[in-house]
């Protein structure tokens, strides 16, 4: 057992956390109805009664809501922002997405929708061990995204002191001079940030720094190993958007848990037809939770990710934690199918990150594939600490040996020779990501 930050609320029993979320699901449904443009208009073309929603169960009567729906109702596709549920008098804050996929989407925030967001992290952050007095430095942007704000607030709840860098390039000298307990950032970024450190006399390992926490783009098992032995840390994960996850990983790492009472996750079929059961893997559908009497700027129900997860546990978790457990969910839009056949960059990543290759490879890749429907190419380049002295042949067999373990149907069409796999090695910075701007891109399918 360890610390909570409501402990109430997140060791509720199952059966009071269900009642707990259909009460609110049905409040929400209901202020969706009077204040979303959006639901009010799909509930009265539909002839969909909103006490008709008692339960959960009753949210697959619901749309599925994409990112493309959202885009298609706000401007310049309409006169007004259709999914803002509130009036402009209690909005806070405004916030678009990356708009990686298109038009950014916009997101409103009320001062209530702020404490929601920070209570979320608050949770995750003392789940992992934080607490008063710790030290934390950012590695996340300020600024239209959420992440680093909400982080900051959660922060203050705790009583943790923030050092928002903002980026993982921060100086050395934070580390020696105010000798930060904790960084969030993605793998890659502590990882640079450890090979800098060591470039300048400072061993990770021997620094102020307690724990790690991995954010912001799904990552091999492997990879938070190494990264783990790297600093001798632990390093725990979280899962967060704009549109209100929030899910963080606690001491046992058993998972990550969902804070039920304040955003509903659905596991959906591929086609968005049905829940799945839950061990099996599926689509994250996101519903906003407001308890009773709350106001939120931008309501969702039924909100398609685009990520995928399963469902670890329902059960009270060895940390005492009721709240429900998921696998660390994977991009939708980082899996590409070869031969009828699925794999996610995660899967290129822990044939990389094998602990063997590690003595020769600085842990920075990128994969592509090449070719047509009746013949792939996978082109993996893996950056060396020494192009010259890297044993290639041990660091292709550890790849393709743990490439192929759960993927029987790529084995086959690699031994038909219709999906084939090659390698390149490369010096320092040589990989193509380097020359682009903005976050590199691990798995493209060029075809």
């Amino acid at each position: 057992m360890g610390s909570y930050f409501r402990e109430d609320i997140e060791t509720l029993p199952r059966d009071e956390l269900d009642e707990l979320v259909d009460e609110r699901i049905r409040y929400t449904v209901e202020y969706a109805y009077e204040n979303s443009p959006f639901y009010r208009k799909w509930f009265d073309k539909t002839g969909t009664i909103p006490s008709d929603v008692q339960d959960h169960e009753d949210l697959r009567e619901l749309p599925v809501v994409s990112g493309e729906v959202i885009r298609e109702n706000q401007p310049p596709e309409t006169n007004i922002f259709e999914f803002k549920s509130t009036s402009w008098k209690n909005v806070f804050t405004i916030h678009e997405t990356s708009g990686t996929s298109g038009v950014p989407k916009s997101f409103f925030l009320t001062w209530g929708d702020w404490q929601r967001y920070s209570e979320k992290y608050a949770r995750a952050f003392v789940s992992q061990n934080f607490e008063s007095g710790d030290r934390v430095v950012v590695c996340a942007s300020y600024g239209m995204n959420i992440g680093a704000n909400t982080m900051t607030l959660a922060a203050q709840k705790i009583g943790m002191t923030i050092i928002p860098e903002g980026k993982c390039t921060f100086p050395v000298r934070i580390i020696k001079n105010y000798e930060p307990t904790g960084i969030v950032g993605s793998v890659f970024k502590l990882l640079r940030l450890a090979h800098r450190m060591e470039s300048e006399g400072i061993k990770p390992s021997e620094s102020s720094i307690k724990r790690l926490i991995a954010g912001g783009e799904s990552f091999s098992e492997e990879s938070r190993k190494y990264l783990q032995e790297v600093w001798d840390v632990p390093v725990y994960n979280t899962y967060g958007s704009t549109e209100g996850t929030m899910c963080g990983e606690c001491i046992k790492k058993s998972g990550l848990h969902v804070p039920e009472d304040l955003v509903h996750l659905d596991v959906y079929n591929p086609q968005l037809e049905n829940f799945v059961e839950d061990d099996e893997c599926g689509r994250i559908v996101l519903t906003t939770l407001l308890p009773l009497g709350g106001k939120t700027g931008n309501l969702l129900i039924n909100y398609d990710t685009d990520d995928t997860t399963t469902v670890v546990s329902r059960h009270r978790c060895k940390c005492g934690r009721t709240h429900m457990r998921i696998m660390n969910p994977q991009r939708e839009s980082e899996t590409v199918w070869v031969s009828g056949f699925p794999f996610n960059k995660v899967d290129v990543e822990q044939g990389v990150f094998q602990r063997e290759n590690m003595d020769y490879l600085t842990g920075e890749y990128e994969a592509f594939i090449y070719g047509d429907n009746d013949e792939a190419t996978l082109t993996v380049r893996v950056e060396c600490d020494d192009p010259v002295s890297c044993d290639k042949d041990i660091v292709e067999n550890n790849f393709i040996k743990t490439f192929f373990k759960y993927k029987p149907g790529l084995q086959q069409a690699h031994t038909d020779g219709t999906f084939n796999i090659m390698f390149d090695f490369t010096e320092s910075e040589g990989l193509e990501f380097y020359r682009i701007k903005g976050r590199p891109k691990r798995l493209i399918d060029r075809r």
